[in-house]
């Protein structure tokens, strides 16, 4: 199954550069080429994605990665849902984050004056 950040980043990146090899897709977002070819299948199916036959100097046959207006679309509906999911693990960090420091600003409260811990000490 296709997951939407994947979904996202994927279209993303064929919107911004349509003749990227899957080669390169699968190192950029860090997956395997398998993975590449059939998350781009399944867009493809969906009607998200067309792909288009080129050659390029050397000969070799490749392929251009077109958003279709449907594909367009959903990118930009995936867009929306992907950054509200980043807002909400943003405001979670930041809420961590103030906890943490508070914690540490009340262990540091409880120690005497010029006394560091020990090393080792747990």
């Amino acid at each position: 199954m296709l997951s939407d950040e994947y979904r996202y980043k994927i279209l993303k990146s064929l919107e911004a550069n349509p003749e990227i090899s899957q080669r390169e897709l699968a190192g950029d977002l860090g997956i395997s080429l398998g993975r590449v070819n059939y998350c781009i299948q399944a867009l493809i199916e969906k009607g998200l994605v067309k792909a288009n036959n080129f050659r390029n100097s050397k000969n070799k046959k490749g392929y251009a990665y077109l958003l279709t207006p449907r594909g367009i679309e959903e990118k930009a509906k995936i867009t929306v849902q992907f950054l509200k999911i980043k807002i909400a693990e943003h405001a979670a960090l930041t809420k961590e984050i103030k906890g943490l420091r508070e914690e540490a600003v009340q262990v540091q409260a409880r120690q005497p004056s010029g006394a560091s811990p020990k090393k080792g000490a747990r």
